[in-house]
């Protein structure tokens, strides 16, 4: 299908979507969910010929996993719908109304963002859970994956598709691109007639492509080079199991945490504690000079290090002298995305969370709860480290925009 009719269909689906109650899109949310667990079967077969292509290919293991369905998974993006399903509806939501001298009523409410456009590499569970947000907050949606789950987004999207019209909604709520060329995805960024925005998720090259070429409105779901400063005042071993958590629970997400700042006068007790702790899951340290001559087995760090989202089993470590210094390194070398600091000391607690240019800042807490499901959301459609209309994690009312209504008995302006 061309690329054109597929937006032509997605703007007049969308005007359906702005007039649906909350009844409506919730049992499409459940007709969609079991459409999912009885395609089960059609969805592991395309699947397992994704994977096998993938393997011919030579993705790393890392990636395989990510593009992997298997029953459990499945059940799971059939309980991601439900579970937005159970979230209340956002839009129609009045957020003020308030009188003018003049006796307008003017008031603003939630209304859907329109057509949402989703650019994402091979996380197939991705299909559903963008789906199943976009339509919860009244959005027609056109997903774009990659090429190595396009089998398997083909059939979640068939699946998706059917649960729609069993309930007697439109299909059309969600479509899939299925030319996976790069010359699609540079038309895609440029279909300012039909898209209201643009979202990409995946790595930095993906993101940089799209916020760097796209003429539509971009949300941009960052990269996670996230920090975690051991204060001078910190418990040690909170900190050493905030940081095995942070670091080693899942590496190849965007919340994991990539680079460690030490306060100086904590290293020599903290650094051989670190050292060892982390070895249980071979975490390699690249540390800076005066940590490498302070702790043995540690290698040296370059400046590119500082900068650098692993998304491996790899950490930086930079020692300070103070907190402002681990502010300054920190705000240079962030992703915007989640910063956490280690300390008993108040001062230094709260002016970490005021100086931290970043979307979500933790005290005493590890990077991993940068998460839609675990903020209360429900579920999310990313991670946004930009600052305008979105920032952080991107749950249904992000997932809105806003508008003024105005009441009148027959003013006119003098």
């Amino acid at each position: 299908m061309e690329l054109k009719t597929i937006g032509e269909q997605a703007k007049e689906v969308s005007r359906i979507l702005n007039h649906l109650g909350p009844r409506e899109k919730n049992q499409g949310l459940k007709s969609a969910a079991q459409a999912l667990l009885d395609g089960r079967d059609q969805i592991l077969e395309a699947n397992r010929t994704d994977i096998e292509t993938a393997k011919e290919k030579g993705m790393n293991p890392g990636m395989v996993d990510r593009l992997t369905l298997d029953p459990v998974r499945i059940r799971a993006m059939a309980e991601g719908l439900l579970a937005v399903e159970a979230l209340e509806d956002p839009v129609g939501e009045v957020l003020s109304m308030k009188p003018r001298p003049n006796g307008l009523l003017i008031g603003k409410k939630r209304v859907p963002l329109g057509v949402v456009g989703i650019i994402y590499e091979a996380r197939p569970n991705v299909t559903a859970d963008a789906f199943g947000l976009c339509f919860k907050a009244g959005n027609a949606v056109i997903l774009k994956g990659g090429s190595d789950s396009l089998r398997s987004n083909q059939a979640i999207v068939g699946c998706l598709q059917r649960g729609l019209e069993q309930a007697g909604l439109p299909a059309r709520a969600v479509q899939l691109i299925e030319n996976t060329d790069r010359e699609t995805t540079r038309q895609l960024m440029r279909m300012n007639e039909y898209l209201d925005v643009l979202i990409p998720r995946g790595g930095a090259g993906l993101i940089r492509t799209v916020v760097e070429n796209s003429t539509v409105p971009v949300i941009e779901t960052g990269t996670g080079n996230c920090h975690i400063y051991v204060d001078e005042s910190a418990d040690l071993q909170m900190a050493l199991d905030i940081i095995y958590n942070a670091k080693t629970q899942r590496v190849s997400v965007c919340n994991a945490c990539e680079s460690l700042v030490v306060h100086r006068a904590a290293a020599p007790r903290f650094l051989p504690l670190l050292k060892e702790r982390l070895a249980e899951k071979q975490v390699e340290i690249r540390a800076d000079a005066d940590a490498c001559a302070m702790t043995d087995g540690l290698k040296p760090a370059s400046e590119e290090d500082w900068g650098t989202e692993y998304l491996d089993y790899i950490l930086s470590l930079k020692l300070v002298d103070s907190i402002d210094e681990a502010i300054a390194h920190i705000n240079r070398y962030n992703t915007k995305h989640s910063e956490a600091i280690i300390t008993s000391d108040y001062a230094n607690a709260q002016k970490f969370l005021n100086e931290i240019d970043a979307a979500a800042v933790y005290v005493n807490a590890s990077t991993r709860f940068t998460d839609g499901f675990e903020f209360g959301f429900g579920a999310e459609i990313g991670i946004s480290t930009q600052k305008l209309h979105a920032r952080g994690p991107m749950g249904l009312k992000e997932l809105t925009t806003t508008k003024y209504i105005i009441y009148g008995n027959g003013q006119v302006r003098t």
